[in-house]
């Protein structure tokens, strides 16, 4: 009888050690909303799908090609020397090689023989139809083959990641999703419902919260699709937190959970002993 007395004082602390690691479980769980049922396949719209569309300072390479090669010379940039990069103490590489347009603040560039286009808020394949179409329509190349590739745009992802850092866009479509597998996912201490996108929309900076442990919330984001220049910050949890200050850490050595966990089987032992 006076064990059972005893394990009862002793049942609200296993109760909270055992809804503690509830808590901790959920934290770190994705897409928590979803059902785990391997016989359904649950369907959830992205309510915003937004391609990745030019802005003044893009850079882009354009290529043209068809079965004149005489005549297509006079539509390409000239490709930049490896030589000229590697005087310069930078890494060659083949992007390196290819010459880029700069959209201007007005939104255009120069384009050989064609002059002024204006790209801005174009998609890249809008951009090769826009270039064709102009190509044809004034008997300059027949059937030409336009290809658009992005070369300076890019996100940052910074905080609690595996490899925080600035990642090129090389798609139409880059996801915040994609964005964070790029930087190596988050770490245990990033918190999966507190990651923020921040994004410059003409004279502001505008905040967009995401919840990646829910999948209804993230897929209805504005920010679910990134643009270029984006950055997304995963901020650290109370733990991770509390890690910045010297008593922070004390409490979180390893050292010290050791002695706690010593101490609570001590005083468990005097308790059924007695």
């Amino acid at each position: 009888m006076r064990i059972f007395m005893r394990l009862r004082l002793l049942a609200p602390l296993l109760v909270l050690v055992f809804f503690s690691s509830c808590t901790v479980t959920r934290q770190v769980v994705y897409f928590q909303d979803v059902r785990n049922d391997n016989d359904t396949v649950q369907e959830l719209p992205i309510v915003h799908e937004a391609p990745i569309r030019l802005q003044p300072d893009d850079k882009i390479s354009i290529l043209v090609s068809s079965q004149e090669p005489m005549l297509n010379a006079m539509f390409n940039l000239p490709r930049i020397q490896p030589a000229l990069r590697a005087s310069a103490g930078n890494a060659v590489s083949s992007a390196d090689e290819v010459s880029a347009y700069t959209v201007d603040a007005d939104g255009n560039i120069d384009f050989p023989v064609l002059g002024s286009l204006h790209v801005a808020g174009l998609q890249r394949s809008e951009v090769a139809s826009f270039i064709k179409q102009k190509l044809e329509s004034q008997n300059l190349l027949k059937d030409p083959v336009v290809t658009v590739e992005y070369v300076n745009l890019g996100v940052s992802v910074l905080g609690e990641v595996s490899r925080p850092g600035w990642f090129r866009i090389d798609r139409d479509h880059l996801s915040v999703l994609d964005a964070l597998s790029f930087a190596g996912d988050l770490t245990i201490q990033g918190r999966r419902n507190n990651v923020t996108v921040i994004r410059k929309e003409g004279d502001v900076q505008k905040f967009y919260p995401i919840d990646l442990t829910s999948a209804k919330s993230l897929y209805s984001s504005p920010a679910y699709y990134l643009r270029q220049n984006d950055m997304v910050y995963v901020q650290p949890n109370p733990m991770r937190a509390r890690q910045s200050t010297a008593a922070g850490n004390t409490f979180l050595q390893p050292t010290f959970w050791m002695s706690f966990a010593s101490l609570v089987t001590s005083i468990v032992t005097i308790f059924l002993i007695k």
